[in-house]
């Protein structure tokens, strides 16, 4: 069984009843498509937006820290939990939906979507994927309770973390509306995300 939705619904409105199917031990599987963002009603902040993403309700900038959805499924002793991203690998994504079907147990894959909201060049999403993790944004794991494994499965950073958020509209207008403060917010959010790396490699 494949319980799919996006990340409005996995880390936010629908949080609980995730953390309940989690909790369970049941043999099910989750896929969560993050856009970073509610995309079906029109792009409000939701709690996996990150800090200094503009939104509906944010516009000038979300305030606050991406939720890290991962660190806490893997709270659950038998869980089984990756983060991939298409573009940037197509073999780990296949891998950790092969493995998640493996797993006699709950597993969650979070998938970095790109969205229109992000605003993008959306015949570019594949590219957008390839540079999201090159740049340090999205980190891609794969976390295996049976093998008692964590496998990070980033490469080395080959582009700047600004490099990849400039490019979209969801960032860049943060710059126009709040110039002076828009240096500290990237370099803040770029740290969070490399404490996430940091805490996988550990």
């Amino acid at each position: 069984f494949w319980i799919v939705g996006g990340d409005g619904w996995a880390y936010d409105i629908g949080f609980g009843g995730i953390d309940h199917v989690l909790s369970t031990n049941e043999n099910v599987n989750i896929l969560v498509l993050d856009t970073e963002v509610y995309s079906n009603t029109g792009g409000q902040a939701s709690k996996s937006t990150p800090l200094g993403s503009v939104a509906k309700f944010a516009s000038d900038g979300k305030k606050t820290q991406k939720k890290d959805l991962g660190a806490i499924a893997m709270n659950y002793p038998n869980c089984y939990v990756a983060s991939v991203s298409l573009g940037a690998n197509p073999t780990q994504t296949i891998l950790a939906f092969t493995e998640a079907e493996k797993h006699n147990g709950p597993s969650i894959i979070i998938a970095y979507s790109p969205c229109i909201n992000h605003g993008m060049d959306m015949s570019k999403t594949q590219e957008a994927e390839k540079e999201a993790v090159l740049s340090g944004y999205w980190p891609l794991f794969r976390h295996n309770p049976t093998t008692n494994q964590t496998i990070l499965d980033q490469p080395q950073k080959t582009k700047n973390y600004r490099q990849f958020t400039d490019t979209q509209s969801r960032y860049f207008i943060l710059q126009k509306k709040n110039a002076e403060n828009y240096d500290q917010t990237m370099a803040s959010a770029e740290e969070y995300r490399q404490k996430t790396i940091d805490k996988l490699k550990k």
